[in-house]
């Protein structure tokens, strides 16, 4: 421990030619030798970070420069809360947001945010970070509580990674000594060829986004969401809440292809109908159409039909955030993001990216992915900053876990919460007739990959994430003989134990 809190101490003045050792080996870093202790802990600090000089000069806006965090999502949130359970943040963090709101659970923009006005929704700061895993809530308060420094709305548009500083958009020049890019991603937006400008058509990545389409909730008829994903499914909930004539838009064959097979797809769009939500299939948008007064009036697809609409939301994906940082650190070809390593490292020595910006190794899975959802952004944010501030090596190991949760506010026939664990590869058996719950396992080589169960007991849920990393060998003739999802579920967990 005595080591330790030298190391602590010593860093700032570690030479940044020590730091260049970061590139050598960016996807399989090397593990310092445990028989070296006190050498191991100086190799592994200094390989994540910069030189570090504390600098007087009054040209810098931030006074807390050791190290800054650049993103007001739920990543930077998180990551904060790890530097204060290390002692380092008081006076040594900052964090630059385009935001103007402290980090928050950016899920409830799509469920209980957008909950009828009568239906008890969700608002600020009900659903700061880190409520959402059931600690503290961080308030703007918080912050300054915790000798955190906070630059909102104001985000960064230029780096220099050589002289370690960042340029925001209102001209402040920025000092840090190590740098977290936690940027997440993008609303994919229509061209404005096609008329993904007009008034009345909505995209929801923050509260600005979300508390303009409430605002227009409240004057619509007629509803049209562009997509069958998750923001999709999500919003379409939300809109037949407020009694609104509401059509989905997609053109693939079912629901949330990218997860749901087509069987387990039909039973969620049969829920949705009962709810009143009408769906297109298979249907490509041609443009989007406007009256007089410059709102939409309605979507005109590639066959020539029209649907009528006073208001269109977009949910048709995103994509990472990664400018102004793009020039300065490796991008990700194939999956998009900054690339980094299982420290969170990116190819620069001091800067690291986190959650939906992170190109990263998944190491179960042997693959490198880029992960757009809150339990990775929480996940990879604390792993960075302990890798970061400690003597930790172990690269993160990621789990894919996605959820969803719709209809819950008061006055529907059933609220919906579904999990899933793993990888959804192989031959699926679906287990159960969704009333009162439905799972999906999926089997590759006689083991399982992956696990959905919807409408679950907390126990049953608590037992997917064992199951899906375990990935036990199971009896597929005895899975899909199951007359329901308990025994089932008992079936997989029997594996276990073998």
């Amino acid at each position: 421990m005595q080591s330790v809190a030298i190391v602590r101490r010593s860093m700032a003045s570690i030479s940044s030619s020590m730091s260049i050792k970061h590139g050598i080996s960016l996807w399989c870093p090397q593990s310092p030798s445990l028989d070296r202790h006190h050498s191991s802990v100086i190799y592994s600090r200094s390989f994540h970070r910069r030189n570090f000089v504390v600098s007087a000069s009054s040209s810098f806006a931030n006074q807390n420069r050791e190290f800054v965090i650049v993103g007001g999502g739920n990543a930077a949130g998180y990551a904060a809360r790890t530097f204060i359970e290390q002692g380092m943040a008081d006076g040594k963090l900052c964090i630059v947001s385009k935001e103007a709101y402290a980090p928050y659970e950016r899920p409830a923009l799509t469920k209980g945010y957008l909950f009828p006005l009568d239906k008890k929704p969700a608002r600020l700061p009900g659903f700061h970070t880190c409520v959402g895993s059931g600690g503290e809530r961080q308030t703007p308060e918080w912050y300054k509580e915790k000798g955190i420094e906070m630059f909102y709305e104001d985000p960064v548009t230029a780096i220099d990674a050589e002289k370690q500083t960042l340029t925001t958009n209102s001209g402040k020049l920025l000092k840090y000594g190590s740098l977290i890019i936690a940027t997440g991603c993008s609303a994919s937006r229509f061209p404005e060829k096609i008329g993904g400008n007009l008034r009345g058509v909505h995209y929801i990545r923050d509260v600005a986004d979300a508390d303009s389409l409430i605002s227009s909730l409240g004057n619509a008829q007629k509803v049209v969401v562009v997509g069958g994903g998750y923001i999709g499914m999500e919003v379409a909930a939300a809109t037949v809440g407020w009694k609104l004539d509401t059509t989905v838009i997609f053109p693939e064959s079912h629901l949330l292809p990218r997860l749901f097979t087509p069987s387990l797809a039909q039973k969620y769009e049969e829920l949705y109908q009962e709810n009143g939500v009408k769906f297109m299939k298979g249907a490509s948008i041609k443009n989007l159409e406007a009256g007089p007064d410059g709102n939409v009036t309605a979507v005109k697809l590639e066959n020539g039909s029209t649907i009528e609409a006073d208001l269109v939301i977009i949910g048709i994906g995103a994509k990472p955030a990664v400018s102004p940082f793009d020039k300065a650190v490796g991008l990700n070809a194939t999956v998009g993001g900054i690339q980094v390593d299982g420290l969170f490292r990116s190819n620069v020595p001091g800067i690291f990216a986190v959650g939906d910006v992170a190109a990263f190794p998944l190491k179960m899975y042997n693959r490198i992915s880029r992960v757009e959802h809150v339990d990775h952004a929480r996940g990879s944010a604390q792993h960075c900053v302990k890798a970061l501030l400690t003597a930790n090596t172990r690269n993160y190991d990621y789990l894919p876990y996605f959820y969803s949760r719709v209809f819950e506010y008061e006055g529907t026939s059933r609220k919906v919460w579904w999990q899933f664990f793993g990888d959804n590869v192989g031959e699926a058996i679906q287990i159960g007739n969704f009333d009162p719950k439905i799972a999906t396992f999926w089997l590759e080589s006689g083991k399982l990959k992956g696990v959905l169960l919807e409408s679950g007991s907390p126990e049953e849920f608590k037992l997917l994430p064992k199951l899906a990393r375990s990935q036990p060998s199971i009896d597929k003739v005895k899975l899909q003989s199951a007359a329901s999802v308990e025994e089932a579920l008992q079936i997989a967990t029997a594996s276990l134990q073998r």
